[in-house]
């Protein structure tokens, strides 16, 4: 079954000559974790709060189980768990309140609700913050809130805007755990926006990926990726200044000072390792199949990184 319907979906913001989306067409199944990739100002979050019905598009339709979206003010809230990029409603109570009113204004009783902000509050390590004001701490104790916020009382369809933001390693592989488990445990369908493309990889099972707007790629990441496969990842560490030199004019991107990364034929490897093997400035150098990230960089681009032609 389709829980989302996506069609020619645009949104223009006035003032604006082009539209932050223009003209999706999507759809998610029931149960699945479908991931949106792009680069900043590619139109990931303009979408995902249409998905939420915050914001009206202005041209194309949007459908939920079936329904049109906006067919009852209470019919989205009542299928969906939205977490923003940030903000949080009830943000000057304490997290362990918030989380029982979220419960209990879902629907679940009292009892029930204390027993969900228990859980909520063990799952994602909230402890030292239960009877602490939300606005009272740190960026990401907050995160991990709004995530607990949002999937309290298992809504059926969850929308994770940047999920990870602000997380350290530890906490950032406990909400990828979460997020596997809201899905084999409660069947939950999760639509999750990220940057960190290689930590989503391991747990996304279709992707679309944006660009100025639209939707420019859209499947399962294995398919995606089978149209690198004739390209290994090339990965390099240097002196920070002194670029490698490959031959058969491969792009490197600088990824940080002295780290450097490039999209290479399988049959120039043999020509390649030999290059860099005599470059008295690599320090060190790694072969790999390519990934989503690879796809990603090279589908979507990346405003932030720089690339120069070898």
């Amino acid at each position: 079954m389709q829980v989302y319907n996506v069609s020619h979906l645009t949104k223009r913001y006035p003032g604006q000559t082009t539209p932050a989306n223009d003209r999706i067409t999507l759809h998610v199944e029931t149960g699945e974790i479908f991931g949106l990739l792009g680069a900043n100002g590619a139109g990931k979050t303009t979408l995902i709060r249409q998905m939420a019905n915050l914001l009206a598009p202005t041209a194309g339709t949007l459908h939920l189980f079936g329904q049109p979206l906006g067919i009852t003010p209470l019919y989205t809230p009542g299928q969906i768990g939205y977490m923003p990029q940030d903000g949080l409603a009830l943000s000057n109570l304490t997290v362990g309140e918030t989380l029982y009113f979220t419960a209990h204004l879902r629907g679940l009783s009292r009892r029930d609700a204390r027993a969900e902000r228990d859980r909520l509050i063990d799952l994602l390590d909230l402890g030292e913050t239960r009877h602490r004001v939300v606005n009272h701490i740190s960026g990401g104790q907050r995160r991990l809130a709004m995530l607990a916020t949002t999937i309290a009382a298992s809504p059926p369809v969850l929308l994770l805007d940047e999920p990870t933001n602000d997380l350290d390693p530890q906490h950032r592989r406990l909400v990828w755990d979460v997020v596997r488990d809201l899905k084999r445990e409660r069947g939950a369908t999760i639509i999750l926006v990220t940057h960190n493309v290689i930590e989503a990889e391991k747990v996304i099972e279709r992707v679309g990926i944006l660009r100025a707007g639209r939707l420019i790629a859209v499947g399962r990441p294995g398919v995606l990726k089978a149209e690198l496969n004739r390209q290994l990842r090339l990965e390099i560490v240097c002196a920070p200044g002194s670029p490698p030199s490959l031959p058969d004019g491969a792009v490197l991107r600088e990824m940080a000072p002295g780290r450097w990364r490039a999209l290479i034929e399988r049959e120039t490897a043999p020509a390649v390792l030999h290059a860099l093997n005599q470059d008295g400035a690599v320090e060190d150098f790694t072969l790999s199949t390519a990934t989503l990230e690879d796809l990603y960089l090279a589908l979507a681009g990346a405003d932030s990184e720089q690339e120069r032609p070898a």
